[in-house]
């Protein structure tokens, strides 16, 4: 099977069912997509299929061929990707970072379909469990990011 992951062709030779994280994971070595629960559940192993937010636990590799897959290693390559993480940072989102990765990847699809979200918009795109309780953090980048839009940080 012939995956485009992170704008780079990749020959994958696994059953169809394989979960895509634990393609992009063990096999490509990419591990800033965490396995968080395997229940796609809580969001830390979220990449980008085609702009869309998916949960690569659960994800079959069959069904992501000849898709555009974005994880967060290349997240900053996008101009609102790259917003995002500078805000992570400005906001001093992340504790223990480790649902981080999945936070950035919602948030990145979430501000390129809806530049300037209403909370009500936030908290239904940003469901991605954090352990640390960075709720507030994330909410106050996303809206720092949705006032200025179009500006870089």
């Amino acid at each position: 099977m012939n995956l485009q992951i992170n704008s780079q062709s990749y020959q994958v030779n696994s059953d169809g069912d394989t979960p895509l994280l634990w393609i992009i994971r063990d096999e490509l070595g990419l591990t800033g997509t965490k396995y968080g629960c395997g229940l796609a559940q809580c969001g830390a192993c979220s990449v980008l299929v085609d702009g869309e937010v998916v949960r690569s636990c659960v994800t079959p590799l069959d069904s992501v061929v000849g898709r555009q897959i974005t994880t967060i290693e290349a997240i900053e390559n996008d101009p609102v990707g790259k917003r995002v993480v500078t805000a992570w940072v400005k906001h001093q989102v992340p504790q223990c970072g480790y649902c981080q990765s999945g936070q950035v990847v919602a948030a990145t699809a979430l501000l390129k379909e809806t530049p300037n979200p209403s909370d009500e918009e936030i908290a239904a795109a940003m469901i991605n469990l954090c352990r640390c309780g960075t709720y507030n953090s994330i909410k106050a980048a996303v809206k720092d990011l949705s006032s200025k839009e179009g500006e870089t940080l």
